[in-house]
């Protein structure tokens, strides 16, 4: 397909390749940098193409970016689109590029953000100046959002401005952002993942108490010895299988496309079948915790007090207390969980107009496209705005080779986008605009 069939002039395909290599180019890592210099950047480009941008600072260094897109017809709820500025760290020494020089190689433009979330942040900007161009605009009111912190849990970024400043997304009634509308071929067939819901977050710690004293001598009531235990018994422990609408949503398609029969009883054989994205997939069947991190003790001859386990727990929509639950019963009563931050899991339906656009936007580019819901195992800013009444959906859209690991670029080394979906996310982006 052409720009041109898109909506699109051709300078916006190649525009949108140099925003996100700017932006990659902008290091804009959580927690040890800030989002400042990315934003400003953003609201720049924002300005040059005729929009008025918000610039608010949750705290020094902590910035995000909102702006508001008229539409023709302002009496239509608004659309949200949102992404985040900043990302995760990144050890250039594991890396085969600088993972912040924004270098194109093996058609593929690499670097920290480019799948999380940078190019999703660029293809926004490329459909906007292209359009503001054109003279073009949406049908409805756009409220375009470029956050800082969604790294760290939102708060400093979507979190706070959903708290202090929900009037910049007043008539919002629903949201696209990152993690969805990718493509996975499963039996030569590409279907697109859009997310409809994710899990709930519960970062927390769990901490033994026992008796202080000397490495030399006999003590039953060692705390290491007891939060090992604890440890070992969550690391291995595996939660009941539920399977959350999304979640058989999905998997029902991926069995279409196999020609098989969904058997819910025997989920494992369809995972098997599915390639790398099954370490996501797997994670939604089920609440998770994995530890992270241990803490404990301050001399090689000294039993501690007190140790401490860091652990990444994840519940199902709906299932937090259901989780916290079956947790305190597996680690024991002696163990003491504590909360360092949660967060709610989010879970819409695969319907309604909007969704029937995502679907005819992918098609118009990739006419075997077939789109599917699915969960997401992580979280985005989906949450914050979700307290808004929002439906939110993962729509950003790209279509991959088959033989990418794309969901092991998240967080990963050698981070990159092949420069061609950049394109193809453009062009679909650009016709979902035109018709939602």
């Amino acid at each position: 397909m052409t720009s041109e069939s898109a909506g699109l002039t051709p300078r916006a395909e190649d525009e949108v390749v140099e925003f996100c290599r700017d932006l990659i180019r902008i290091d804009s890592t959580n927690p040890t940098s800030n989002e400042r210099a990315a934003a400003e950047w953003t609201a720049a480009r924002l300005t040059d193409f005729g929009l008025s941008p918000q610039l608010l600072e949750s705290e020094p260094g902590r910035a995000s970016v909102v702006a508001r897109w008229s539409g023709s017809d302002p009496s239509r709820p608004a659309l949200l689109v949102h992404g985040h500025l900043d990302v995760v760290p990144a050890d250039a020494g594991d890396w085969q590029v600088d993972p912040f020089a924004g270098e194109v190689r093996d058609d593929c433009l690499w670097g920290r953000g480019a799948v999380d979330m940078k190019d999703m942040d660029a293809m926004t900007l490329a459909v906007v100046a292209d359009w503001v161009r054109q003279g073009k605009q949406p049908s409805r009111d756009v409220v375009l959002a470029f956050v800082a912190d969604e790294e760290a849990g939102g708060v400093y970024g979507a979190h706070w401005l959903v708290d202090n400043h929900p009037e910049l997304f007043e008539g919002c009634s629903e949201a696209i952002s990152e993690v969805g509308g990718f493509s996975i071929t499963v039996a030569d067939r590409r279907l697109y993942a859009i997310e409809t819901a994710e899990k709930g977050i519960a970062w927390l710690t769990l901490v033994a108490k026992g008796r202080a004293g000397h490495g030399s001598m006999l003590n039953d009531d060692n705390a290491v010895t007891a939060l090992a235990e604890a440890v070992a018994r969550v690391g291995r422990h595996k939660f009941p299988v539920q399977l959350r609408p999304s979640v058989e949503a999905f998997l029902n398609e991926v069995c279409d496309a196999l020609g098989v029969a969904f058997d819910p009883d025997d989920v494992d054989s369809v995972l098997a079948k599915i390639g790398p994205i099954a370490r996501m997939v797997g994670a939604t069947l089920r609440h998770t915790a994995n530890p992270t991190m241990l803490q404990a003790g301050y001399k090689h001859n000294v039993i501690p007090q007190k140790a401490t386990a860091y652990v990444d727990g994840r519940f199902l929509p709906g299932g937090e207390q259901e989780f916290l639950a079956q947790l305190q019963e597996l680690v024991g009563p002696d163990i003491a969980i504590e909360m360092l931050h949660s967060d709610i899991g989010y879970e819409t339906s695969f319907d309604g107009p909007l969704v029937e656009t995502m679907k005819e936007a992918l098609l118009a580019e990739d006419p075997e496209a077939r789109a599917v819901p699915y969960c997401l195992s992580g979280g985005t800013d989906a949450k914050s705005f979700s307290q808004l009444g929002m439906r939110c959906f993962g729509f950003s859209p790209l279509r991959l080779p088959a033989d990418l690991d794309f969901t092991g670029m998240f967080h990963g080394i050698d981070e990159r986008v092949p420069l061609e979906s950049l394109r193809f996310g453009t062009r679909v982006l650009s016709r979902f605009l035109a018709n939602c």
